[in-house]
């Protein structure tokens, strides 16, 4: 709903509106979890506030210098971020290493389908970061639509989303969750592909087909998906993995960003066209690392077994 609620919100405002909605809607989905999300029982082990700075740290100031690289920021700023990054991510790895329940679960990558599941997922959400991120640009500065326009323009892939997402999730019961998954991506790619290739000046129906295969295809790819890598993980293990999940999605949005920006860096006219053409290696990528699930074992013993 987010890029249909923008275009109307900057119908009948300023953009400081777009960030002022999300307080009643975040205060509403307080409340909402409140009520209806069920209680866990805790660990015993306390929370490791040290291990959760070192964890922020690492993943801030690494995206930080991903960012900076990508923004043309100059080496003397960047390199020191990314090696600080990647020195708190090796501490965070150190002290948790004697942790039954490890804050980022490493181990968990030893299961062949989950490793592979949360390679996909990086993927298929870079491309989707690639396209969110670059569509504006590309309607407003290439295609010369407005602002109200592109949000209604990019809303076909969310509702294709929602449409196959639950389709997906029902024909995970009949058919391979990584073919599934694999077609969703491979549509995504084709998809994307088409949205590059678009002419000069192209009719409102030829973007919007365009958007919904993107959309079919994201859709077909995120519930087989996100079923698999939960499911290749033990169940005591379910927090872990869920982390992984969402590690993944946040890692390929920001890629994904990063990737969009460094591509108008290098060009500023044609950097929309070349982010969506990297949008459809991303997702052919993905489609190949799902489609590998079906030969690789389903489970290998990790900690907590």
């Amino acid at each position: 709903m987010g890029p249909t609620a923008a275009s109307l919100i900057l119908s009948v405002g300023r953009w400081p509106l777009l960030f002022g909605i999300n307080l009643p809607l975040g205060a509403l989905a307080f409340l909402l979890g409140a009520k209806m999300l069920p209680l866990t029982p805790r660990l015993r082990h306390r929370f490791d506030i040290i291990l959760a700075g070192l964890n922020a740290g690492a993943f801030g100031f690494f995206v930080l210098g991903l960012s900076g690289a990508a923004h043309g920021q100059a080496m003397l700023v960047t390199l020191p971020e990314i090696a600080l990054g990647l020195s708190l991510g090796a501490l965070m790895l150190r002290r948790q290493a004697a942790e039954a329940s490890p804050m980022l679960p490493v181990d968990l990558f030893r299961i062949p389908v989950f490793a592979l599941s949360t390679v996909t997922a990086i993927c298929a959400f870079t491309t989707q970061s690639l396209g969110f991120v670059a569509l504006p640009f590309y309607f407003e500065q290439m295609l010369g639509r407005s602002q109200i326009e592109t949000g209604f323009l990019i809303t076909p892939w969310p509702i294709m989303v929602a449409v196959t997402a639950n389709l997906a999730g029902r024909l995970t019961e009949r058919y391979p969750t990584a073919i599934l998954s694999a077609g969703g991506l491979a549509a995504l790619a084709l998809g994307m592909a088409l949205l590059a290739l678009l002419p000069a000046h192209p009719a409102t129906l030829d973007i919007i087909w365009r958007m919904a295969i993107c959309g079919a295809g994201f859709g077909f790819f995120q519930s087989p998906n996100l079923r698999m890598l939960m499911a290749s993980a033990p169940s005591n293990r379910a927090g872990g993995a869920s982390g992984v999940i969402t590690i993944a999605r946040l890692l390929g949005q920001t890629l994904g960003a990063a990737l969009v920006a460094l591509c108008f860096y290098l060009d500023g006219r044609q950097g929309g066209v070349i982010a969506l053409v990297l949008g459809a290696g991303f997702a052919g990528a993905a489609a190949m690392a799902s489609l590998a699930r079906r030969w690789v074992p389903a489970r290998a013993a990790v900690a907590g077994e």
